[in-house]
């Protein structure tokens, strides 16, 4: 079902397995992933991964600078079964119900933050005000950084956003139409900008049950489906990233 996005009875008559069966499997399955592997594989970033994130980020044509991005087009995932009462709260503009997923993803891929759940009715700046992605610079347990820019030293990340967020100090946004050198080369973070879009194309290709309906009855389920995706996608990412170290 994670990977090839079959409904519960698809297979029910091959493999002699019922679909009430099948879905408590599936239940069982998400829940040990999260309970066994979330302590590594959906942590929030350690100082030694935001140092690697530096030499990511010269070799990608900006030395001392370390990037994130907020997600400047949350992923929709229709929800097929949402119950009736509900409907009128997860429909967006298309009239659809859907639940929101927003992530924040590294070069290489690798989430560090995902906040699913809001309802479809919402927008890009109503999933930030309800996510919890800038708790820890709050409450000061960030990782600490330095990086330079123009002789001024930072002790905290940024975040790659359009035009679409607020104007806060932690958010760069990109130039649509760059008229100067400056800002020509300014551009060149547009490229970065886009790896949390390859990270929802990544999460589509390898799990298919993301790219079909949300067939679950809950959102708390669908909740467990999207992380123990996601975690099992950090695994995949970290074993890519140790074998491209030791080659």
């Amino acid at each position: 079902m994670l990977a090839y996005g079959c409904v519960a009875d698809q297979v029910d008559e091959y493999l002699k397995l019922g679909a009430t069966t099948t879905r408590h499997c599936i239940t069982h399955f998400v829940d040990g992933v999260i309970r066994e592997f979330s302590a590594e594989y959906s942590r929030k970033p350690t100082p030694e991964y935001m140092n690697h994130l530096l030499r990511e980020g010269e070799e990608r044509g900006f030395p001392e600078l370390v990037c994130w991005e907020v997600s400047t087009a949350c992923m929709h995932w229709e929800w097929k079964n949402c119950p009736t009462g509900w409907k009128g709260m997860y429909q967006g503009l298309s009239k659809t119900t859907m639940v929101i997923l927003e992530v924040v993803a590294s070069c290489d891929l690798w989430i560090c933050h995902a906040f699913f759940g809001t309802p479809g009715s919402c927008n890009d700046i109503n999933v930030l005000q309800r996510s919890p992605v800038f708790d820890d610079i709050l409450n000061g347990r960030a990782p600490q950084i330095q990086f330079t820019v123009k002789e001024n030293t930072y002790n905290q990340g940024y975040y790659l956003t359009n035009g679409i967020y607020p104007k806060w100090a932690t958010f760069i946004d990109a130039i649509t139409a760059p008229q100067t050198p400056k800002q020509r080369l300014f551009t060149k973070q547009e490229s970065i900008g886009k790896d949390v879009e390859r990270t929802f194309g990544v999460l589509q290709a390898r799990f298919a049950i993301i790219r079909h309906l949300a067939l679950a009855w809950s959102v708390d389920m669908s909740w467990k489906i999207v992380m123990a995706r996601i975690i099992m996608h950090n695994m995949i990412v970290k074993d890519e990233r140790e074998s491209y170290l030791n080659y």
